[in-house]
């Protein structure tokens, strides 16, 4: 407990050494590997994993309110794409009785990989709390499934907030002489909900995701950067998409695959640095400077 405050003070009076120490332990760790290993996952995972949620939940709220719920929480993982995933989780959730039993099981199992595939990348990165202690079996297999039930929980808590304030007939809101729609507020009101849910989120996964305790201010710091971080990173990318890109004239009918992919990458990248930063802190310079190889 007494090294703490040396080792704040140590960064903050050499933070480009540190910040070094965090990229050359990035590159050690074979992180773009780890970032694209997450991403192609989460990209199998995202379609079936929305389309049981709703299905679940389509049973007391109404599908349509579910889905723009649904195309909003997207558009924070995969900007400027949500109305293509929605398409085909709407298509899906009108003919879920078609999959049967054993398709809503596979379908389950699929939704749980990015979950798996983000522990064993934690893994990795946290490799000296592996060394020292090791999860059991049981509790990763079963955290994915917790992390889609509380995605669950946190979906149905959105859509019926939104469904209350689409159907309350608010007046115009005023502040400090500035007036704003009933629409505008609740699209602000959706929005600010959809950034609370992803701080929330990366907080949680770098609060449990790695083997051991990790303290809450930490947690709660990096899931806040990584916010704000993606959040900068998903307009710059929603602005490239649409003015710079070549991506629709080199992939043709594959561009929304691509994009996508390109975009949870980043969002992997952001989530695997936070983490970095986090072991990093951990270790101290006092700590040797070894990374364990990736086996590939």
């Amino acid at each position: 407990m007494g090294n703490r405050p040396s080792r704040l003070n140590e960064i903050i009076s050499h933070p480009l050494h540190f910040l070094l120490r965090v990229l050359a332990g990035f590159r050690a760790n074979q992180g773009f590997l780890l970032s694209g290993a997450v991403a192609y996952y989460t990209l199998l995972s995202v379609i079936p994993m929305f389309a049981l949620m709703l299905v679940v939940l389509s049973q007391v709220v109404d599908p349509q309110e579910l889905l723009e719920t649904a195309a909003a929480s997207l558009e924070l993982i995969a900007p400027g794409q949500s109305a293509a995933i929605t398409q085909q989780i709407a298509h899906f959730l009108a003919n879920w009785k078609l999959v049967g039993i054993v398709g809503l099981i596979v379908l389950l199992f699929f939704s749980s990989m990015a979950f798996t595939v983000l522990e064993n990348a934690m893994s990795v990165i946290f490799y000296h709390r592996v060394a020292i202690r090791r999860r059991h079996f049981l509790v990763s297999a079963i955290l994915p499934y917790c992390y889609i039930l509380l995605l669950t929980i946190g979906l149905l808590t959105v859509t019926t907030i939104s469904a209350a304030l689409h159907a309350s007939d608010a007046q115009p809101l005023s502040l400090l002489g500035h007036s704003w729609s009933a629409e505008g507020a609740n699209t602000a009101i959706v929005y600010a909900l959809g950034v609370l849910g992803e701080i929330l989120l990366l907080t949680s996964l770098y609060l449990v995701m790695p083997v051991g305790r990790l303290a809450l201010s930490r947690a709660l710091i990096g899931g806040i950067t990584a916010t704000i971080l993606w959040e900068v990173t998903r307009h710059f990318l929603i602005w490239y998409f649409s003015t710079l890109s070549l991506v629709n004239v080199v992939y043709g009918s594959l561009t929304s695959a691509i994009v996508i992919l390109l975009s949870v990458e980043a969002a992997a990248i952001i989530v695997l640095l936070g983490a970095q930063v986090i072991a990093e802190y951990e270790r101290g310079d006092d700590s040797p400077d070894v990374h364990p190889p990736l086996q590939t």
